[in-house]
């Protein structure tokens, strides 16, 4: 199944299925997605908007100053999302992660999932907003002129 732009929704399925560790690139904010389903006695999975790394290597970094308690994974798969972050919601996709988290034993999961879409979507209306403002990184094609 596709939904527009080519995205084989049930590939990005086997992608959060697969995944102990994900991030998901977005299309129109340089924010991240990051997922780790990695839980002990102690701690459940991780759901949070992070920065963009400059490469793999600060990535696992990164995470192992986040998640001092685990190893560091083998790999971390990531795919670019070329929608809107609610567009993850939208084809179901969000709540299948949401689910196959809490499905781990960490009910309190589905709220990390339900604020870090909430970020992602703030996240991407203040940039459409500095576009249309002509805000830092965007110029204005065409000037406003009075009207007079």
């Amino acid at each position: 199944m596709s939904v527009g732009f080519g995205i084989d929704l049930d590939e990005v399925r086997r992608v959060i299925d697969a995944a102990e560790v994900l991030i998901v690139r977005f299309a129109l904010t340089d924010r991240r997605l990051l997922v780790d389903r990695r839980t002990s006695d102690r701690f459940g999975p991780l759901v949070k908007v992070v920065p963009p790394a400059a490469n793999a290597q600060e990535r696992f970094r990164s995470l192992k100053v986040m998640r001092p308690s685990f190893r560091s994974p083998e790999r971390i798969l990531t795919f670019e999302w070329p929608r809107h972050a609610c567009a993850l919601a939208e084809a179901g996709l969000w709540d299948h992660m949401a689910r196959k988290l809490v499905e781990l034993g960490w009910p309190e999961t589905a709220a990390l999932c339900d604020e870090a879409l909430r970020q992602l979507v703030e996240e991407e209306r203040q940039v459409e907003v500095a576009a249309i403002r002509s805000g830092e990184g965007f110029q204005t094609l065409w000037p406003a002129t009075a009207h007079e």
